[in-house]
């Protein structure tokens, strides 16, 4: 007779068979953050925050100003460490024993809001230059990439659809164009968590459009987290909801459940955060 391992024979399987740097995700989740504290001059940016990811989900986090929104996406990605608190990537990998640089690297990427390309560098150059690594823009021009680094930025370039203008200087592109660029940016490095700032601030209601459909194109694959204060945009890829006040969660859930509780819409100055 056959013996069927029982679960915890295979979640320790799983862990042993696990590569460096490769997160454990046996039990689904692959970011943790739990009571999360960093005050600035004795402000509470983040006041206790609880937060945890599950590997390839979709993620929608909204608050007011000064609710801690970007402030956590520094404590993540290793710009700032807390004052106390944990955070984990995956089960195995303390995100505060790693620098701002190694974190970017193949666990979190992050985009902040204003696109920041190279405008003299080709589209491709520009993908070219994060997937060959940290170097000086000039150098990408000199370095030979190999057929399997060709492929991965022509596959990149389709995702984010610029592929058609592989060969045309980044700076010509249209402000939506320049932040699906950036995102490609973040691709190339492979990520497996991608923090997304105000992606649609300043686009037209096309290219937002085209941005809620490449986000959604990437989850599974990879979670995406989006911060964004436009509620239009929200609800167009919302699945789960994680409302920031104060430094700590105030509600989490789906939009609708989000959107009537009593909380929020206090939060809100008595409009629902999907009024807008």
């Amino acid at each position: 007779m056959l013996s069927v391992p029982n679960e915890s024979e295979i979640i320790g399987d799983r862990v042993a068979n696990l590569t460096p740097g490769q997160p454990d995700v046996s039990h689904g989740t692959i970011l943790y953050l739990e009571d999360v504290t960093l005050s600035f001059d004795g402000f509470k940016a983040l006041n206790k925050l609880n937060l945890t990811l599950d590997d390839g989900e979709l993620r929608c986090i909204i608050g007011p100003n000064g609710a801690g929104k970007s402030t956590m996406m520094d404590v993540i990605t290793g710009r700032r460490k807390p004052d106390s608190g944990q955070v984990f990537f995956g089960q195995n990998i303390d995100l505060l024993k790693h620098q701002e640089h190694e974190i970017a690297r193949g666990m979190v990427g992050r985009k902040f809001q204003r696109p920041t390309v190279f405008e003299a560098l080709t589209v491709a150059e520009n993908i070219e230059l994060t997937l060959l690594g940290p170097r000086a823009p000039w150098a990408v021009l000199k370095a030979r990439s190999t057929a399997a680094e060709r492929d991965r930025i022509d596959e990149v370039l389709t995702t984010i659809g610029l592929i058609q203008l592989r060969h045309q200087p980044a700076g010509i592109l249209s402000h939506g164009q320049k932040q699906w660029l950036e995102i490609g940016m973040l691709l190339a490095q492979n990520p497996r968590i991608l923090l997304v700032d105000e992606p649609v601030a300043g686009m037209t209601g096309e290219e937002m459009a085209r941005t809620a459909e490449l986000l959604v194109s990437l989850v599974g694959e990879r979670t995406v987290v989006v911060v964004e204060h436009d509620m239009a945009f929200v609800r167009k890829i919302a699945r789960t909801v994680t409302v920031l006040h104060q430094g700590s969660v105030l509600a989490e859930g789906s939009l609708s459940s989000v959107q009537s509780n009593p909380k929020v819409i206090e939060v809100y100055l008595g409009e629902t955060p999907c009024s807008h």
